[in-house]
């Protein structure tokens, strides 16, 4: 496997990157997306990392958050090494039936990065990224709000 540099953050990343919108999806759209559930799921990260590549992405809103508590326990169950893993996952949907459950405002981006963490059973993510445009939102506030996102203590 070949490793690229992953812009200015000092992280290395395998040209192929295993995106997981497939995991975890049932009867909604997501089910049409994919269904792959826990055992498939940790068998694919398995052979992933087996062929080197040590880049995953996700993001919140795939499957309602199915996505990432998949990936997470996937790489819980085979024992990844947490330095070994570059986990990337992204906000902007809908994740709940308040106005202010999706967005990119400072509101959104911290509570679903707290959201995020839990789900994928890690203490920080290496690339979070933001999944679309928010007109309601400046965009100062948002880049200013994810200069560096991290789990509060």
């Amino acid at each position: 496997m070949r490793y690229r540099r992953l812009g200015q953050s000092g992280l290395f990343v395998s040209e192929l990157c295993l995106g997981t919108m497939t995991f975890g999806g049932s009867g909604d759209v997501w089910g049409q997306i994919g269904q792959l559930q826990q055992e498939a799921a940790d068998d694919l990260v398995r052979t992933a990392l087996d062929a080197g590549v040590n880049f995953f992405d996700t993001a919140n809103i795939y499957a309602g958050g199915n996505s990432e508590k998949i990936l997470g326990q996937s790489l819980k169950n085979i024992g990844a090494k947490r330095d070994e893993v570059v986990v990337a996952t992204k906000v902007h949907g809908q994740m709940g039936e308040s106005p202010n459950a999706r967005g990119t405002s400072r509101y959104h981006i911290l509570s679903q990065v707290e959201a995020s963490l839990e789900r994928l059973q890690v203490d920080h993510v290496d690339l979070y990224q933001i999944h679309g445009f928010d007109p309601a939102t400046p965009i100062e506030e948002t880049l200013d709000t994810t200069a560096v996102p991290r789990k509060s203590d």
